[in-house]
């Protein structure tokens, strides 16, 4: 069983920063690319960056240059710095995760999400 726990998402101001964590837990043999998405009331669920095994970064246009995507494979985590908030930016922010599991199982995995609040 693989469950990823998403932390760190908070209310905050305009122009200001937040962290978020993501957690891998289970038995992962693997963990391939990790991605952050979010979903805003009404909206459907967008892509926000992504992270490979080795490293390569993909960000969606309107975060580039104001998110980090990261990665700490000793600690099975992920993180998504996130600087200069807007208040579109309102939304439950989702970390995914491709794992290849002891058993061979390769599969996504989805957090519970994160709310993040930019509200003045």
């Amino acid at each position: 069983q693989v469950q990823l726990v998403e932390s760190g998402g908070d209310l905050v101001q305009p122009g200001g920063s937040l962290r978020l964590s993501c957690a891998v837990s289970g038995s992962i043999l693997m963990i391939f690319t990790m991605g952050w998405y979010r979903q805003a009331p009404g909206e459907q669920r967008e892509l926000v960056a992504t992270i490979t095994g080795g490293g390569r970064t993909n960000y969606a246009d309107s975060v580039k240059g104001r998110f980090t995507i990261s990665r700490d494979d000793a600690k099975k985590t992920g993180y998504l710095q996130m600087n200069n908030l807007k208040p579109e930016e309102t939304a439950v922010y989702y970390c995914n995760a491709d794992v290849r599991q002891y058993n061979g199982r390769r599969e996504d995995h989805w957090g519970q999400g994160t709310q993040v609040t930019v509200t003045s």
